[in-house]
């Protein structure tokens, strides 16, 4: 369960942020796309941010696809391949490779979601040109040295079986578990301990070789870089890459019909609760109401489950950003039926319209400073983009965000909440005697 939400100590402050950010930024906002370029490589989509001043480069090169690349038989080769990719490279052996990084304070490193993978680079602008060939020899040779397969392998095998371990890691991999059943999103971008088992060198090596296609791939440069000579150095390193033919198409977005509720014993002394319904992705237009929505009903269920009646110390309201995406309430609690009851019952106040225009138009300094406070690095700005321009209808998208949520009306509020916020699937982890079946699936 999340900490006190930054939302409360947040608006103590927005209205100040408000008065000094806001008369600049609609001239910001006209301009910004301007100061990204974005180029075709060899059928490689690649976007360039210039940021003078800055004395750090992020890159981040991108794999589209996600779990939709994966089946339940290979769940997690992309995640590992990627993983092992980074620890050699065939002119840089391991030692060699930690050796350079760290006498230039560079980092390389990799992860994966159910939307898409990404190899990145953070570098000072000052070794960004030994930095980046590293990086590109990383992506394109590596050595997947079986001492490096074995040894991470090793490491996330104890990963996947720790994750009982944890109340908090144990609720969320059994509420994924019930929500993407059917859906592209079950094969999971980690794996399992039986796929992860079972990889053989030759398989990483062969399912790499398959994501270098340039149609597959995304490249975002963020820093104080000149377009044009980087530019060169893209197509010296990508442009003899097969373009394939893979399609991007935006995934199914999940189908919830009716409240369910799965309990899983466990001796603790809270239950731990979180109910997940279907929500708007970034690229839909409902997204920016809904995200509002969510902001209220944090603060909402905040106030009433923990300031005022004190049923638990942290209860949550979230918005996930995936291309198929989920909105969720949690609660850690020794009474999970009031503790739910209450949550729902401020729900029930968001549809019924409950939110009013004057608190709605003054959030808008809280999205202000939260948005640039994301927004400082060069790899924050580098994911932003990424992200909007992979699942969020394009990149161009990320320098509206502001100007939408300023245009969210109570109306929109009202007509989300009661859209979206129905069929929660209710996963629990504790004293199955302590749950009120009737509490979680009467709604």
């Amino acid at each position: 369960m999340k900490q006190t939400p930054a939302i409360i100590r947040l608006f103590l402050v927005a209205a100040f942020a408000v008065s000094i950010l806001t008369p600049s930024f609609a001239q910001t906002a006209a301009t910004a796309t301007n100061s990204v370029i974005e180029l075709d490589v060899n059928g490689m989509k690649v976007l360039i941010k210039r940021r003078p001043g800055t004395p750090t480069v992020a890159a981040g090169l991108f794999f589209r696809g996600g779990s939709r690349n994966l089946t339940a038989a290979n769940a997690g080769i992309e995640s590992f391949a990627l993983a092992v990719a980074g620890e050699a490279t065939k002119s840089y052996p391991r030692q060699s490779l930690r050796k350079e990084i760290a006498r230039m304070g560079t980092n390389i490193s990799s992860g994966s979601n159910n939307d898409y993978s990404a190899l990145s680079l953070a570098s000072t602008k000052t070794n960004f040109e030994t930095s980046w060939k590293i990086f590109t020899d990383v992506a394109l040779n590596p050595a997947f040295a079986t001492e490096d397969v074995e040894r991470l392998r090793d490491a996330r095998l104890t990963a996947l079986r720790a994750v009982n371990d944890s109340p908090e890691s144990m609720l969320a991999e059994l509420n994924d578990k019930i929500i993407y059943a059917g859906h592209p999103y079950a094969n999971s971008p980690e794996g399992t301990i039986e796929t992860v088992s079972k990889f053989k060198t030759a398989d990483l090596v062969a399912y790499h070789k398959g994501l270098l296609e340039t149609s597959r791939m995304l490249l975002v440069v963020v820093g104080d870089v000149e377009p044009q000579a980087l530019q060169k150095d893209i197509e010296k390193a990508f442009g003899t890459l097969p373009k394939g033919s893979y399609k991007a198409e935006p995934v199914v977005p999940l189908t919830l019909t009716k409240s369910t509720l799965d309990v899983t014993s466990k001796s603790l002394q809270t239950d731990y609760v979180k109910g997940t319904f279907a929500a708007p992705s970034l690229r839909d237009p409902d997204y920016y109401a809904m995200r509002t929505a969510i902001t209220i009903l944090q603060q909402n269920v905040f106030q009433e489950v923990r300031v005022r009646r004190n049923l638990s110390y942290a209860p949550d309201a979230d918005l996930s950003a995936m291309g198929a995406n989920t909105g969720s309430i949690s609660v850690s609690s020794v009474n999970p039926n009031e503790a739910v009851r209450a949550m729902l019952g401020e729900i029930q106040k968001l549809q019924q319209g409950s939110a009013d225009q004057d608190s709605i138009d003054q959030m808008s300094g809280y999205f202000l400073t939260t948005h640039y406070l994301k927004q400082e690095t060069n790899a924050a700005q580098a994911g932003d983009l990424a992200q909007y321009e992979l699942i969020g209808g394009g990149w161009r998208n990320s320098f509206e965000f502001l100007d939408r949520i300023r245009k969210v009306k109570a109306a929109d509020v009202q007509a989300v909440a009661n859209k979206y916020m129905k069929n929660l699937q209710f996963t629990i982890v504790g004293d199955p005697k302590r749950v009120d079946r009737s509490v979680f699936v009467s709604n």
